[in-house]
């Protein structure tokens, strides 16, 4: 593990492969830490070829949580959303893009691949966006536009999102994310109770609690701008990763993605949910997300 200043805040962060291999960089979901990308993810990536980065975003795991910024009101700034109001948010999905940024500037890497899953996906488009220079090609996976007016996810899947545990006991902590992980679950790619206890104990027992930051980034991700308009800039190579049984991110949010950036490969997985377990990783995840930073890095050698 080490740590880099960028962009006013300490950034945690992890690498695996040859400094001297082209950079996949993967950013975490809401309330993910950077464990939240499986090690067999990272280094099966690495050895294809690739430096793979995995960070914990600002107000998650070790990287600086910004108590000073207190908790938002996140009832009242959805309403105010919800009518068409303005709010004022802790930070906004942008400025995580531009810690991404950042991180690559401390680190003096000029481009990378850029990988987000869910928010991260969503910070990932902001990147390709706001940083063309940066990237090489774009993975959204379970990721969405915000566009106004797609499905909602399941009801049992945004009540497990947003439920907290009852007291923050280790036990209770565990066992609310694993029922959590539970709902979240596909068809065809869960996990067994070994796997899912180890997950989620390796993320508890890392960092303590912390339901303020937890709050700020959730205001940051529910109260976003929607990204529909603005995603017809991106040209950087971009594939849309998304499994087709997911309850939190409806299937529909990735052909709306791919739809909106020009040139997008949209990729739909029959029994995916929205997590990232051994056998999703195996047979999904390292498969496409492989293959397909692996051509891009073909063609541009080709270009040279």
């Amino acid at each position: 593990m080490a740590q880099v200043r960028a962009n006013g805040i300490n950034i945690e962060l992890e690498s695996f492969g040859r400094e001297t291999d082209p950079v996949v960089l993967l950013i975490a979901g809401v309330l993910e830490q950077l464990t939240g990308w499986p090690d067999s993810l990272c280094n099966g990536l690495a050895g294809k070829g690739f430096r793979v980065i995995r960070f914990d975003n600002r107000d998650a795991g070790k990287s600086s949580h910004l108590t000073d910024l207190g908790a938002p009101p996140i009832p009242e700034l959805m309403a105010k959303v919800s009518s068409g109001q303005k709010v004022q948010l802790p930070y906004t999905l942008n400025d995580m893009a531009a810690d991404t940024a950042g991180l690559l500037d401390a680190l003096g890497i000029g481009r990378a691949h850029i990988v987000g899953a869910s928010m991260g996906g969503m910070i990932a488009q902001l990147f390709a966006v706001n940083y063309p220079a940066k990237i090489k090609s774009l993975v959204s996976i379970m990721s969405s536009t915000g566009r106004r007016g797609l499905p909602p996810p399941k009801p049992e899947a945004l009540a497990a999102l947003m439920t907290r545990p009852p007291n923050p006991t280790r036990e209770n902590r565990i066992e609310s994310q694993i029922r959590m992980w539970r709902v979240f679950s596909g068809p065809d790619y869960r996990a067994d109770d070994a796997e899912l206890r180890a997950y989620v104990e390796r993320q508890v027992d890392r960092v303590p609690l912390d339901l303020a930051a937890a709050g700020r980034q959730t205001a940051a991700l529910l109260c976003a701008e929607p990204r529909d308009k603005i995603l017809k800039s991106v040209r950087a190579p971009t594939l849309v990763l998304h499994g087709a049984d997911d309850p939190l991110a409806p299937a529909a949010w990735a052909t709306d993605t791919a739809e909106c950036i020009p040139g997008a490969e949209l990729i739909i997985v029959p029994g995916l949910g929205h997590d990232f377990t051994e056998a999703a990783v195996q047979k999904v995840y390292l498969k496409y997300i492989g293959n397909f930073i692996t051509k891009v890095e073909a063609r541009e050698i080709e270009q040279r």
